[in-house]
């Protein structure tokens, strides 16, 4: 059996499947201690490799196409520190995680099978019910419906909603992506004949966040929901954003309200410890700047 455990998790491999375990430092991603161990059989590995880098490197776990529904949900938008498929690994650990990527590689060699799509996912998911908070919502999902409710930084129109409930017959597809620039990071479920999503600090089928990355644990819904959907529905394309919004952000006013929730995000994730002085000093400049440049 290959084994690597480092700061940021264990990986063990015993010539069928891999087991992940993330570390249970404050440094390791809350999406991935959330998750827990990933049981992972070696039908649904389409590669390994360990990526070096000046400070030691990552071993890289590559899934087939629909094996897990975290991967598809997601569209490979993970990245450090929140991929569970990735490993980071301490530069004097370097020859170890090569060694534990070459045996998996040397194994897959010998045991020859598809890396071509799967029929069926070989992965179960993440279990249910679960729950994620982030920006203007939190979403809930206990295997049947998806419940959202509108935090302190929802916008007027979610506000007036009110909290979605939506079972998983109307749902027709369920969309995840990251925050990036001056984009939101969202969550967005799309309902069977309603028209193309709206902005998504206006959509109440859409969790929208402008501060954290990866959203806290919402990929881990996303993913849920996803592996329960039918076939048809999980490989519908994304809708098409609004014209002229962007990113997520349209005009100089939609532009000057997205500012100021972020730099109230801020305020609220520095009071909570997340962010240091420093870090809540540049980030508020930034935001100010931005606000001032609208």
């Amino acid at each position: 059996m290959a084994e690597i455990v480092v700061a940021d998790g264990s990986w063990g491999f015993d010539g069928e499947t891999l087991r992940l375990v993330p570390g249970s430092g404050k440094d390791v991603h809350e999406l991935r201690r959330t998750l827990g161990e990933l049981v992972v059989p070696l039908e649904a590995v389409a590669g390994i490799a360990f990526e070096p880098s000046r400070k030691g490197g990552h071993i890289r776990l590559r899934l087939r196409k629909g094996a897990d529904p975290l991967t598809d949900a997601v569209a490979g938008s993970l990245g450090p520190p929140a991929d569970p498929y990735r490993l980071a690994v301490p530069k004097d650990r370097a020859g170890a995680a090569e060694y534990f990527a070459d045996e998996v590689r040397d194994t897959l060699r010998l045991w020859p099978h598809s890396t071509t799509a799967c029929d069926g996912f070989l992965l179960p998911g993440p279990a249910v019910p679960v729950t994620a908070t982030a920006g203007d919502g939190t979403a809930t999902f206990d295997g049947e419906r998806v419940r959202l409710e509108w935090t302190g930084f929802a916008a007027g129109e979610k506000e007036h909603a009110g909290p979605q409930e939506l079972s998983l017959s109307e749902i027709a597809g369920v969309e995840w992506k990251p925050q990036s620039g001056m984009g939101y990071g969202t969550l967005r479920f799309r309902v069977k004949g309603e028209p193309p999503a709206r902005p998504p600090q206006k959509d109440p089928h859409c969790v929208a966040w402008g501060i954290q990355r990866y959203g806290g644990t919402t990929a881990l819904v996303a993913a849920a929901v996803y592996a329960r959907l039918p076939r048809d529905a999980q490989e519908l394309p994304p809708a098409p954003a609004p014209a002229g919004t962007g990113a997520g952000v349209g005009g100089s006013g939609d532009v000057h309200d997205a500012v100021l929730r972020r730099l109230a995000e801020l305020g609220e994730l520095h009071r909570g410890g997340v962010l240091t002085d420093e870090e809540f000093a540049a980030a508020k400049q930034a935001m100010i700047r931005r606000l001032q440049d609208s």
